[in-house]
């Protein structure tokens, strides 16, 4: 057993630390700590993700759009559909589930 909000460790800002919590076949749930995150990079992944922000607030990008998260707001991001984390509040948590089809 554990819980997601033991063990986070101090990180500094403008700064994420993704630890995996689960991984069975196809399905890997990861934790996810933003701490004032700025600017990250582009992503294009080869799988789909489904992301949750459990606590805080998150503004992404995609190509087209940006999306707007608060604490209890969920995504599902497409393989291959280009997004970064445009910036985050002091101490963001995610959960996000990653699967292929």
């Amino acid at each position: 057993m554990q819980n997601i909000y033991e063990d986070i460790a101090i990180i500094k800002n403008n700064d994420e630390l993704f630890t995996e919590l689960f991984a069975y076949k196809d399905i890997k749930i990861e934790r996810i700590v933003s701490k004032s995150f700025k600017n990250g990079s582009w992503m294009l992944q080869d799988h789909d993700e489904w992301t949750v922000l459990i606590k805080g607030e998150a503004l992404l990008e995609f190509n087209d759009r940006n999306v707007s998260l608060k604490a209890g707001d969920h995504i599902f991001i497409k393989a291959h559909e280009a997004h970064r984390v445009l910036e985050t509040s002091e101490s963001a948590l995610w959960l996000a589930v990653h699967f292929k089809n």
